[in-house]
């Protein structure tokens, strides 16, 4: 689903990743941390897609919201179980979205 943002400016955290052969448990964390990220202050929506790679796209009001959001505790977990059993490699990105427009076919 394509998420309903907000007028910019807003930001964006293009997070894209390679998985190792070890997914027991990923997808399990991946949806307890979508559903923290969308309690915390200033989160906006997501969009996620997984194939040969991962690419989620978490939309955020500001830059402090992100930072709170990197050092959630849970999330701090995630990171390390991500880091030793479930990525090969990621790279994360952070933009600040000036403009958007939309298309919706009726």
């Amino acid at each position: 689903m394509i998420a309903n943002t907000p007028q910019p400016p807003y930001y964006a955290v293009i997070f894209t990743s390679s998985l190792t052969h070890t997914e027991i448990g990923y997808s399990e964390m991946a949806n307890k941390m979508v559903n923290l990220a969308k309690k915390q202050s200033g989160f906006l929506g997501v969009e996620s897609v997984r194939e040969e790679i991962g690419i989620t796209v978490s939309y955020w009001k500001d830059l402090e919201s992100i930072r709170n959001w990197k050092e959630n505790l849970e999330h701090l977990f995630a990171q390390k179980m991500g880091k030793n059993l479930w990525y090969s490699s990621y790279k994360t990105r952070i933009a600040k979205v000036e403009r958007d427009y939309d298309f919706f076919k009726k």
